[in-house]
């Protein structure tokens, strides 16, 4: 195509686009604004706001055609992206069908895109009729598919269902939530339905139900010996079957603390019956009487967890009884190995398998006389409808691990307060990932985080923990990790742990991650920011980015840009920074925009948090996210991702 002509075909669609607006002569800010929407360039107003007032060069409020195309082309045609557009054109004009697969291959690693993939492209981007019927690209085109979601950090094969599902449930790390029912602190703040609904469309798949005796014979929820305010069980079960599987159609987990008399706890049954029909589990799968199913197995299924008496024989045996008034007494026996909380020393690898084997090999008696040794035993009541319904996730107390290599049943789980599960996975590492290779292990923040703090839940991914409890109501760093996690494997809410969590004989310690591991060394260019947020309706910030890795403690690393004065709008820093990853299977990356401020501190204006082995290759966007998860769009950062493995 001809220059002369391109230009013509160029104004002539620029006009057709935005000439009805200008039949009254100039447009004001709100026009504008509408505009850049309508030609697929949406802006925050703030910025809007900010670029007419400069090229409003009769200060009037009102701008000329040629103002607006002036704003347009210093949104749309960003010098960054230009350059790159630039490089693979010949006469600076058009991108030819094998130009763009150049571009793709060589900087996007789109390795196996073909004519197909380019007509594809070109298709979607390239508003200019003309060019497009050439089966070539304008600058347009190329910004449009610069800034689509096709070129975001993120790769889309990380947003489906591409991990093998048919594990069983313990290899796989589950999204939790900890009180799921309240929306603020833990001793006054209000109980709500909405915690629900929030947690299971951000793909939390287990939910806690804290459950106590209410008046005239109906359960309650709430926060126990506290001032926070109350929910009918009956609300909450609800709530649950109408959005259990809006974002996931895999298992979901109700994780109840039960203090309700047997009479309620019937009642509780009741209503799980009723209310959730064919989506409750009340009996084992036939093909896994003595194994955990996998998410697959368990699709559009949810589960109890709580307290239960009997086998799962048993529990088939009386299905179809009449259960009502039928009360089990429930025994927990409380063994202590108080070595395994206090010992000083880690033990190694093989320290721990040279005892494994022995406890393996011991006589019934010698193992008898460990678990009598410190054993307490509490009884409780539990009505028999409710403890039936328990099927896979029975509740356990962890004696020990000691305890639990040798007794511990197949489908009981485990809950662990953090500050103890913190010591464990320092002194006893290797006996931590070897139960939770084995069992479903649950972490929940300690009785002193009243305000709905939370701990970095990375330290319990480490050791292969499934359910890592968060309060979801609280935003901060660890939830925007807690959602970077779970981001992968299509936001299911399951991620398949990496095998060195699941094979036992590798004797993995994320303490001291081997050499023979497979690192990868990660550069990235932090270009250009776009549009990003600012606090006050101006674009005077003094802008920086913060890059922040999470994993084990070796890749626990954090570095930063210089900071750009005055400059929201399109800062540039164009700075490299080079990561060598020890255990990229459990890395996470986080991207943070800060304004700099003495007087009052740095304010975090957006951030963005996803799994290294989940980040493009090539010139990509970072979509922002605010503190409460929110987008943020068009707010981005422009990078350059490049990394392998050593």
């Amino acid at each position: 195509m001809e220059i002369r002509y391109l230009e013509l075909a160029e104004a002539r669609w620029f006009l057709s686009k935005i000439q009805d607006d200008f039949r009254g002569g100039k447009i004001s800010v709100e026009i504008t604004h509408k505009l850049l929407d309508k030609l697929d360039f949406p802006c925050h107003f703030a910025h809007v706001k900010h670029i007419f007032k400069e090229n409003d060069r009769q200060s009037q409020g009102r701008i000329t055609i040629e103002e607006f195309r002036a704003i347009y082309r210093c949104i749309a045609h960003r010098e960054e992206i230009t350059e790159i557009f630039n490089t693979y054109t010949e006469n600076r004009k058009l991108l030819s069908e094998n130009s763009l697969i150049e571009f793709l291959t060589q900087e996007q690693y789109e390795m196996e895109t073909d004519k197909y993939d380019l007509a594809e492209i070109i298709q979607k981007y390239e508003p200019i009729e003309e060019v497009k019927n050439e089966r070539q690209m304008s600058i347009e085109g190329f910004a449009r598919y610069m800034f689509s979601s096709e070129c975001q950090l993120f790769k889309e094969k990380c947003n489906t269902v591409y991990q093998d599902m048919n594990h069983p449930l313990n290899n796989y790390f589950i999204s939790s939530s900890h009180n799921t029912y309240l929306i603020s602190d833990q001793i006054l703040g209000p109980s709500d339905i909405w915690g629900y609904v929030s947690a299971l469309v951000k793909g939390c798949r287990c939910l806690e139900i804290d459950c106590w005796d209410g008046a005239q014979n109906e359960p309650i929820v709430y926060h126990g010996y506290t001032f926070t305010s109350k929910l009918l069980f009956k609300t909450v079960i609800q709530a649950i079957n109408k959005y259990a599987f809006v974002t996931s159609d895999y298992p979901v987990v109700l994780s109840l603390e039960n203090h309700c008399s047997p009479g309620q706890q019937e009642v509780m049954a009741d209503i799980l019956q009723n209310t959730l029909g064919d989506f409750l589990l009340s009996d084992m799968l036939d093909e896994f009487p003595d194994s955990l199913p996998s998410p697959e197995a368990l699709k559009f299924k949810i589960l109890v967890k709580n307290k239960k008496v009997g086998t799962l024989a048993k529990t088939r045996e009386r299905m179809g009884m009449d259960k009502r008034g039928k009360v089990l007494e429930w025994e927990e026996e409380i063994y202590e190995d108080g070595d395994e909380d206090t010992r000083k020393e880690p033990e190694t690898w093989d320290v721990f398998l040279s005892r494994v084997k022995k406890e393996k090999n011991a006589e019934p008696s010698t193992l008898s006389r460990i678990a009598d040794a410190k054993k307490k035993i509490r009884k409780l009541r539990i009505a028999m409808a409710l403890s039936d319904l328990v099927i896979y996730t029975k509740a356990e107390k962890l004696q020990s691990f000691q305890y639990s290599r040798v007794y511990q049943q197949f489908n009981e789980t485990n809950s662990i307060g953090e500050s103890r599960a913190r010591k464990l996975s320092k002194l006893r590492v290797h006996e931590f990932i070897f139960h939770t290779a084995a069992f479903i292990t649950r972490i929940y923040p300690k009785l002193m985080r009243a305000d709905s703090s939370n701990f970095n839940p990375q330290e319990f991914w480490n050791v292969g923990c499934q359910m890592v409890a968060l309060n979801f109501q609280t935003p901060g760093l660890p939830m925007d990790l807690q959602n970077g996690k779970f981001l992968d494997n299509g936001g299911t809410g399951y991620v398949l742990k990496p095998d060195f969590l699941r094979d036992t004989t590798l004797g993995f310690n994320p303490n001291e991650p081997e050499s023979d591991g497979h690192p990868i060394t990660l550069t990235i260019r932090v270009i250009s920011g776009i549009q990003l947020p600012v606090s006050i309706p101006s674009n005077t910030a003094d802008m920086l980015v913060i890059i922040e890795v999470y994993g084990v403690p070796n890749d626990h690393v954090k570095q930063q840009t210089r900071v750009i004065k005055s400059n929201a709008f399109s800062p540039k820093w164009n700075e490299t920074f080079t990561f060598l990853i020890q255990v990229p299977e459990l890395a996470l990356i986080r991207f943070v925009v800060e304004t700099q401020s003495f007087l009052s501190g740095n304010e975090l204006l957006g951030q963005y948090t996803l799994p290294v082995l989940c980040m493009n290759k090539g010139y990509r966007r970072v979509p922002l996210l605010s503190k409460s998860g929110a987008t943020l769009e068009p707010s981005s950062l422009f990078i350059y991702v490049w990394y392998f493995r050593e």
